[in-house]
């Protein structure tokens, strides 16, 4: 997890071909415990993140949301009582990167 997590997300630009279900396996194996490969015509990671209270879980998103703007990577972020879940994947492209999972494994380090 370290490893992905040093590294710094690169913008899609589009027109390059969403990863493979093979290779996301391999590096969600590199992320770590919670994150789950999702599918909804397309892969999508997600990970719900369990909090003592509202302000816990808050704090965390706005954490989560500092971090997306220095990437210039930006997750779908749900926040409830206690928890948030973090939904990533490459919207020009509808489906997965490499970055996704780099920002994945900094969320991780939030």
């Amino acid at each position: 997890m370290n490893e992905l997590a040093d590294r710094a997300c690169i913008p899609c630009r589009g027109g390059v071909p969403p990863m493979e279900r093979a290779q996301a396996d391999e590096l969600l194996s590199q992320l770590g415990d919670g994150w789950e490969l999702r599918d909804n015509g397309y892969l999508f990671l997600e990970k719900t993140y369990r909090f003592k209270d509202f302000a816990q879980a808050l704090a965390f998103v706005n954490r989560v949301g500092a971090l997306a703007e220095e990437q210039a990577h930006h997750p779908d972020i749900h926040l409830a009582w206690g928890r948030a879940t973090i939904s990533i994947w490459t919207h020009k492209i509808k489906g997965l990167t490499e970055s996704d999972f780099v920002f994945a494994a900094k969320c991780d380090r939030v």
